[in-house]
């Protein structure tokens, strides 16, 4: 497990203006949402214990067939699932919990599939002609990414570059899903299974930090966490797990309990409505933006692609994915937080 290290202070809330894009390998975006100055994440970050690379990724990706999957995975395990033109790939947490990311290839997109084990975080980022690796260092416990053209850093959470080349740049996300084994395989029969050949040796049976299938050790709601943050919020236990999602109006939070029970939310936000639906399949959250106000829909069906419905057609997905309260809260202190009180 990782080393300890000590607890730094806060630094203020600052708004960053976007600079132009640099003509680089890796493609990059403006940011969703950058709460602090690069440089306050930069001073903040530590060493996490392992160097540069000292958690390879994974640069050659092999896969099984759904039925071969079933013999490595119960159906409890988590995974990290992917579906993009056509093709739905699983990616197991046990794997990637040695590794963090796999730079690979669905559909003819090159993308990285990244997950941070400290904070509960799975997000996907297109990688362009380059790939992205593990720097070996962390900020508010989570992964910081740097990418192998410029070598610039990039806290996961975030999204964005705090140093570097592509400082104040964002990263282009795509949707990943935080689901079981199960639910993964039910709504994407064909899918295929990352591959316990990764060129490295590692015990794919064990979790350093504790366990998902039941959720024990490190992963436990009132668990500690082992690293400090430079925001701390009490609202829920550190490793409550919630949907989160950012806007150029800020971040939001919505607890999956509350969501779940509604099975749909609609709140206005900033100069925008949006929408957040359940997916009890896959145990997640989908968020849609309109400039109008937004009805309900009704009977929303779920295929391989996503939610159904003509409501939606008018409406633009926004990404959003699950993560621990205590590292959500650390990196967007002033979050909105949905839960129904």
């Amino acid at each position: 497990m990782r080393a300890r290290f000590l607890a730094l202070a806060p630094a203020a809330a600052l708004a960053i203006p976007t600079m132009a894009a640099a003509n680089t390998q890796l493609p990059v975006t403006e940011p969703v949402l950058l709460p602090l100055e690069p440089s306050a994440y930069e001073d903040d970050m530590q060493s996490g214990g392992p160097s540069k690379d000292g958690i390879p990724s994974i640069d050659e990706p092999e896969f099984w067939s759904a039925d071969r999957g079933d013999e490595y995975l119960d159906p409890g395990d988590r995974v990290i699932g992917v579906y993009r033109n056509g093709e739905a790939r699983a990616y197991p947490q046990r794997i990637l919990v040695w590794h963090e990311i796999v730079n690979d290839t669905i559909g003819g997109d090159n993308v990285a599939v990244t997950y941070c084990p400290l904070t509960g975080t799975a997000l996907g980022f297109k990688r362009g002609e380059t790939e992205l690796g593990v720097s070996g260092r962390l900020v508010n416990s989570n992964l910081i990414m740097f990418d192998r053209d410029t070598e610039s850093f990039w806290p996961q959470i975030l999204g964005a570059a705090i140093n570097g080349r592509h400082k104040r740049h964002g990263l282009e996300e795509f949707r990943v899903f935080w689901t079981t084994w199960e639910q993964w395989r039910e709504r994407h029969p064909q899918t295929e299974v990352l591959t316990t050949d990764t060129g490295y040796v590692r015990n794919y049976r064990h979790d350093p930090y504790g366990e998902y299938n039941p959720v024990s050790g490190y992963y436990e709601p009132n668990s500690d966490r082992i690293f400090p943050v430079q925001h701390e919020d009490d609202t829920y236990a550190p490793k409550h797990e919630i949907f989160g999602f950012r806007t150029g109006a800020g971040a939001i939070a919505v607890d999956m309990d509350h969501l779940a029970d509604e099975g749909v939310l609609t709140l206005e936000h900033g100069e925008h409505n949006y929408l957040v639906l359940h997916d009890d399949g896959l145990g997640t959250a989908w968020v849609f933006r309109g400039d109008e106000s937004i009805a309900a829909p009704q009977d929303v069906t779920f295929s391989p692609a996503g939610p159904e419905h003509t409501d939606l057609d008018d409406l633009e997905q926004v990404n959003g994915f699950e993560a621990m309260w205590f590292a959500w809260a650390a990196f967007y202190p002033e979050t909105r937080l949905i839960n129904g009180q």
